[in-house]
């Protein structure tokens, strides 16, 4: 009796014996086997298992029997199975190797990504403003990911975080921004027709790692808007411009009489008076060997810039844009504009509203080697035209003297120069009849700022990609059959190839029977 129960009270700890592996092993999972609780819990557990093992193997002799033996054989076997596995997969989660076996290498980054991820020196962050995470975009940036554990990338719903969407100024979702030391970089803007692009994210991680800043010179000393905050200044725009990585600074030509070589955009912000010949002769070189200008140039004044103008087959209008279907609180002399040119600046503009107090049309005429493209544009008469009696309180339109809208308040140009400073071969100008609109108080309204940050983004040529990173595309792998070639196909595989598989197999029970 002393033995039959004792046998009882050994199965009991031996049953206790697996419930404690069990739960060391449940509480180490859950606890990441941080602490001491798990050991506490593993160690007799194993302990009471393996006495177990030791004890009825010894009193039956069953770890001498043959079927003991080949379940021994097959428990080895199946946990060296299993640690196979768990090493094959660690690895796997340790190391990346991918084979892309693509023709144009689709799959694969470029030699020239590869080494500029390869090599950073900092940490850089990839954030996408999205709520979709689009798979083809996850990919692309994972193939960046594994080339370097300082790049990182997240996907961030703006409403969900709109702080943060608010740091970085988002607009609109779908915008990718490029973020290290600080600094931040808009990278494109994603959609349904436009995925993100290897080649502009691995310019734009060029540009903000080399260390080189894109540098706008804002031209003073006759009587232009000043930079610092006061009476018609335009803070607030350069601020904006500092905040997308652009530096600015004043620039005299009647001082230094040439551009400096690392300006990427001047900017003539609404001159009172004229400027000197050495002036436009400077900005005319300027321009010719690669540079880019903005030209804000208001009504009533005559800042001598024919010459430069006559190049690029621009004239301003002397007379005055009225609106009259316009903002009562605005008054007429204040064109609002909701139509826009099909150009980089404005693309995203859609009817959005931007307003210019006291403008002038600008006009274009056909140059050889240099595109023009309407960037502002009124509404048509009767609503719009141009004004020649200024000094008139009563508003009319007189026939022969003033001109019917719609007019055109700025344009964008290019120019293919011969002796380039800069990898697009080309020179940008911008013209825009007025400079009002840039001022503190007027620049964070409706679109007004947007009409300026993305001319000088543009005027910048940061859309012109650095790297010579051509586009893949997939190559054309369709098999063309003939009506004839279908046919022999399709009954090939439904009846001819299973026929012939049949007989073989009749053929081969009759020589076996």
């Amino acid at each position: 009796m002393k033995t039959i129960a004792t046998r009882k009270l050994w199965k009991f700890i031996f049953w206790l014996g697996p419930f404690l592996v069990t739960a060391g092993l449940t509480v180490g999972l859950i606890s990441g086997f941080r602490g001491v609780v798990p050991l506490v819990l593993l160690i007799p557990g194993v302990t009471l298992v393996a006495a177990w093992i030791i004890i009825e193997g010894s009193r039956n002799n069953w770890l001498a029997q043959r079927s003991t033996q080949a379940g021994t054989n097959a428990l080895f076997a199946t946990l060296a199975v299993l640690a196979l596995l768990g090493l094959i997969n660690f690895i796997g989660a340790r190391y990346h190797l991918r084979t892309d076996l693509t023709e144009t290498q689709l799959f694969s980054l470029a030699p020239q990504s590869r080494s500029l991820v390869r090599n950073l020196k900092q940490p850089v962050k990839i954030w996408i403003f999205d709520v979709n995470q689009n798979p083809v975009d996850r990919d692309l940036l994972e193939n960046y990911r594994r080339q370097s554990s300082k790049f990182e990338f997240e996907y961030v719903d703006p409403q969900a975080k709109p702080g943060l969407a608010k740091q970085f100024g988002v607009k609109e979702a779908g915008e990718v921004y490029l973020e290290t030391n600080q600094q931040r970089k808009l990278v494109q803007v994603v959609n349904v027709q436009e995925r993100l692009s290897e080649i502009r994210l691995t310019n734009r991680l060029q540009q903000i790692t080399s260390g080189t800043s894109v540098k706008a010179y804002f031209i003073q000393g006759h009587g232009e808007s000043q930079l610092t905050a006061g009476e018609n200044s335009i803070s607030q725009a350069a601020k904006a411009l500092n905040d997308k990585s652009f530096t600015t600074e004043p620039l005299n030509l009647a001082q230094t009489s040439e551009v400096p070589t690392d300006a990427n955009v001047i900017v003539v912000a609404g001159p009172k008076r004229a400027l000197f010949d050495t002036e436009v002769k400077a900005l005319q070189n300027y321009l010719n060997r690669g540079g880019n200008a903005l030209l804000m140039i208001d009504p009533d004044t005559d800042p001598k810039l024919d010459p430069l103008l006559n190049e690029w087959g621009v004239k301003l209008d002397t007379r005055l844009a009225v609106d009259v279907a316009g903002s009562e609180a605005l008054g007429p002399a204040v064109p609002i504009v909701t139509e826009y040119g099909k150009h980089p600046i404005t693309k995203d503009f859609g009817n959005g509203i931007s307003f210019y107090r006291l403008a002038r049309p600008v006009d274009t005429t056909p140059v050889n080697n240099i595109q023009a493209t309407p960037l502002l544009l009124t509404r048509p008469y009767p609503s719009t035209w141009a004004e020649s009696d200024q000094k008139s309180e009563k508003l009319e339109f007189n026939e022969g003297k003033d001109r019917k809208g719609p007019l055109t308040l700025g344009v964008a140009l290019t120019k293919k120069v011969s002796t380039p400073t800069t990898t697009s071969g080309e020179s940008r100008l911008v013209v825009i009849g007025n400079s009002d609109f840039t001022t503190d108080g007027l620049f964070q309204q409706q679109l007004n700022g947007d009409v300026f940050l993305n001319s000088v983004s543009w005027l910048s040529q940061q859309d012109q990609q650095a790297l010579s990173i051509r586009p893949k595309e997939q190559k054309n792998r369709r098999i063309n059959l003939s009506v004839a070639q279908t046919l022999l196909l399709r009954w090939s595989a439904l009846f001819i190839l299973p026929f012939v598989g049949f007989i073989g197999a009749g053929l081969l029970w009759w020589q076996r029977r």
